[in-house]
């Protein structure tokens, strides 16, 4: 729970004189009301009706309380993070504006970044339609810690519309080029541009829509291009290539908007997300207002429950050279279950190294002196361009507020599946051209710890791609950009080569297992301490140079994905795990000879990168132009 206190000075009402408009200049984030279809758990990122009826929507601007409700805008959408512009922004304050009527209170709060709770100004409003402003200092948030307002109704009150205002006219134009890279996914895409289209505030910022379309499912086929292309007109570029992963189509669309447009920012936007369009603006309305340029990203909700904040933001390791949350950040937060309020942890700002191209907007300057993003294909390339940007002297800042919904990464199985080559592949690629350590750290050791487990979880697949995408980081920078378009059908067909790597969805082809899941049960408890940890993986070790007996017709298990840890596995013959979305599941053999001939390979190409890493640094580092040139990219496009 969190403590109030008050402030004697601020707790009485403003003179009217106070209240006059005048001091609201610039929009930097609009007051949504909720969908009339969100359910409650939805509308908790929106309106606190802990203490009243339901708003009653009439617009996305626009709600009605009744007499006597009392309702809190301390949510995770309508607050203002006051943190965020007092550590980017000169702003000295921030201006509150409501127009409604009816008679009403009117008390607005701050929080520190310990997320204590005081009172900073309170107003009475009487029952006639009205403007109202308070303006709010801005100085005491260094740390830490939000603005919200509740708003108490003495009769029926009509709120019909409020927002979070500059005095002052921003620092840098603003004009808008939103990216968009698509795969196979033409109606969720066109989702994204309907919601820009139809949004008059980020409209009449929008220098362009570019779309990148990488499949086979087009986007120009679907039922509801034409009219949104029509209504967009020169504004709407699609541009048609092939597959080049993430990195290729944020590429592309860089590329269109820098060369095309007179856009001063370009924002990325992956096409598998819903978007609440006052994220775009709330991004660019922050850049154009910090002292220097500055990348901003929007966090992500998790698009499986939609009150979850799955992430607030993250950094990369230096030493192990990982990514991971950054220091204070809550992850796998439930708004519908612990307000904003009531949740210490939300009040401190959080300080990023990158952030996730689901959302990132980046000024025309830092991509015109930084380049186009690294050819990488897919994993690693947001966080190398904000690592790149960062050591360019441009900061990235993840804002709160601002946020799409997407798949969260734990219904993934990344880390198994095809992407693992990317991942191992560009994490070293990065890695020689950001580590501060001349043998990358602690990035070899990690390698092989996770090889080991891949291996005592009989995903065999993994590590054979693993070893692949050693030996490519091996072959130096000029084998990069050729991977761009041919490593993907090659590691898919290397990946399906396993029967792990294989997955069965078929309800009939499931094989049935040969013992009861009770058994799971009792081998589902991990070993605790050193001692433990060590004497089962000895067990592992030795399990897996016991010969295989006669081949068994059935898995002895069907394991769970949320069991299917090393200690389990590496005891087993066979089993069927579930995959990470389950939809189906992945037979798993035990195989001696490739567990030990896929060993060998990872420890002996892991010495050999740290062996050469020094030169690979230097390699890497001397091509970074070729790598991120448009010259080049465009010969990639044109191909």
């Amino acid at each position: 729970m969190t403590s109030t206190s008050v402030n004697p000075d601020l707790v009485a009402d403003l003179a009217p004189e106070d209240l006059v408009p005048g001091k609201a200049v610039t929009l930097l984030q609009r007051v949504l009301m909720p969908r009339p279809a969100d359910p409650r758990k939805v509308r908790t990122l929106y309106v606190d009706e802990e203490r009243s009826e339901r708003v009653r929507v009439r617009s996305r601007s626009t709600g009605e309380l009744s007499a006597g409700d009392e309702v809190s805008f301390a949510t995770y959408f309508n607050a203002f993070p006051a943190a965020y512009w007092r550590r980017w922004t000169s702003l000295p304050t921030v201006t509150l504006r409501l127009s409604l009527s009816g008679a009403c209170r009117i008390d607005v709060y701050r929080s520190k970044a310990n997320g204590d709770v005081i009172h900073a100004a309170g107003a009475t409003v009487a029952g006639t339609e009205r403007t109202v402003e308070l303006e709010l200092d801005l100085a005491p948030f260094i740390d830490g810690g939000w603005y919200w307002f509740d708003l108490t109704a003495d009769e029926d009150v009509v709120i019909e519309e409020a927002g979070w205002y500059a005095d002052r006219e921003p620092l840098r134009p603003g004009r808008l080029a939103v990216g968009i890279c698509t795969y196979n996914r033409p109606v969720d895409c066109l989702a994204a541009v309907a919601t820009i289209a139809e949004d008059p505030v980020v409209l009449a910022e929008l220098a362009a829509v570019v779309v990148a379309d990488q499949g086979n499912r087009k986007v120009r086929d679907d039922a509801r291009y034409a009219d949104l292309a029509g209504s967009l007109g020169d504004r709407f570029r699609l541009v048609e290539q092939g597959n080049m992963g993430g990195s290729g189509g944020f590429a592309r669309a860089m590329h269109e908007s820098l060369e095309n447009t007179d856009a001063t920012h370009v924002l990325f936007l992956d096409d598998d997300v819903q978007l609440e369009a006052d994220s775009l603006h709330r991004a660019l309305a922050l850049s154009r207002f910090t002292d220097a340029p500055m990348l901003v990203g929007g966090q992500m909700l998790a698009m499986q429950d939609r009150s979850v904040l799955h992430t607030m933001g993250e950094v990369v390791d230096r030493y192990s050279f990982l990514y991971r949350p950054a220091a204070h950040a809550v992850m796998q937060h439930d708004f519908a279950h612990h307000s904003l309020r009531r949740t210490p942890a939300l009040h401190r700002r959080v300080d990023v190294d990158y952030n996730a191209w689901w959302m990132c907007l980046i000024p025309r300057e830092v991509a015109e002196q930084v380049g186009l993003p690294l050819p990488l294909f897919i994993k690693w390339d947001d966080g190398e361009y904000g690592l790149r940007a960062g050591a360019a002297g441009y900061r990235t800042v993840t804002l709160p507020g601002a946020a799409i919904w997407h798949l969260a990464w734990t219904d993934k199985d990344d880390v198994t599946d095809w992407q693992a080559y990317f991942f191992a592949r560009n994490r070293l690629i990065v890695a020689a051209l950001h580590s501060p350590h001349k043998r990358g750290g602690g990035i070899v050791r990690s390698a092989l710890k996770a090889d080991l487990k891949h291996l005592f979880r009989l995903e065999y697949a993994a590590v054979a791609l693993h070893v692949r995408a050693y030996e490519d980081f091996l072959a130096g920078p000029s084998a990069v950009f050729p991977a761009l378009k041919e490593a993907l059908p090659s590691v898919r067909a290397e990946q399906a080569s396993y029967v792990d790597g294989r997955v069965i969805t078929q309800r009939s082809d499931i094989p049935e297992p040969e013992m009861s899941a009770v058994v799971t049960e009792g081998m589902a408890q991990p070993p605790v301490g050193k001692r433990s940890i060590a004497i089962a993986a000895v067990r592992a070790i030795r399990n897996n140079l016991r010969p295989m007996a006669e081949e068994r017709p059935r898995p002895q298990l069907e394991i769970p994905s949320q069991d299917a840890q090393w200690f389990v596995l590496s005891r087993l013959d066979s089993a069927t795990v579930g995959t990470a979305d389950g939809r189906g599941v992945t037979l798993r053999r035990r195989n001696p000879a490739v567990f030990w001939r896929l060993a060998k390979s990872a420890v002996r190409l892991n010495v050999e990168i740290a062996r050469r890493f020094p030169q690979a640094t230097a390699d890497y580092r001397g091509a970074y132009g070729e790598l991120t040139s448009a010259e080049n990219w465009q010969k990639a496009f044109t191909q």
